[in-house]
């Protein structure tokens, strides 16, 4: 009797851990060259880096980005040079990634908060944006984006984290953004 119970037990714990996977959801652990950074993307990302004008001063912009069923999940990360002002950055490049996605603003209350991990600096620019938008075809779209920055010596890294879907599923953004490592 002991042994059926056991083969039960096992059996559904195998099922539930397979019902809880979704083949649009495969998340892996991935880095950023030349970086401690750390994340998990629930898929397998494309990876690129540009230079763009973030603030008022070019950047190095690495960005890992895929697609998981019908989301968009990017992560962006830019080391900035010593004596830059990383809050001004940050607020630039909010602006320029809300005026892209087509989010009206300025945010209404709820929209915006805090968003602080281990190890972060504690500016008033590493925020939660959570709203409605639009994508460049003017379909309507949903994002979940995060912004926060590291210290990386005399340097500080910023990086910022985004889910873009009709119907943003909660566990995504909330497993991505809780994934990022300095």
């Amino acid at each position: 009797m002991r042994i059926h119970s056991l083969a039960l037990m096992a059996s559904l714990v195998g099922a539930l851990t397979l019902s809880a996977c979704s083949p649009a959801q495969n998340w892996r652990d991935v880095a950023f060259e030349g970086s401690a950074l750390k994340t998990q993307l629930p898929c397998k990302p494309d990876r690129t880096s540009r230079n763009v004008p973030l603030g008022g001063m070019p950047v190095d912009l690495q960005v890992m980005g895929c697609e998981s069923g019908s989301a968009m999940v990017a992560v962006m990360t830019t080391v900035l040079p010593a004596g830059a002002d990383a809050s001004a950055v940050m607020a630039a490049w909010q602006k320029a990634t809300l005026d892209n996605a087509r989010v009206v603003q300025p945010l209404a209350a709820g929209q915006q908060q805090a968003w602080h991990r281990p190890s972060q600096l504690p500016l008033a620019t590493s925020v939660r944006v959570q709203a409605p938008g639009q994508r460049t075809s003017g379909e309507p779209v949903n994002m979940d984006a995060v912004w926060g920055a590291v210290a990386e010596g005399e340097r500080v890294r910023l990086v910022h984290a985004v889910v873009y879907d009709r119907k943003i599923a909660v566990e995504l953004s909330t497993t991505l953004f809780e994934s990022i490592q300095p």
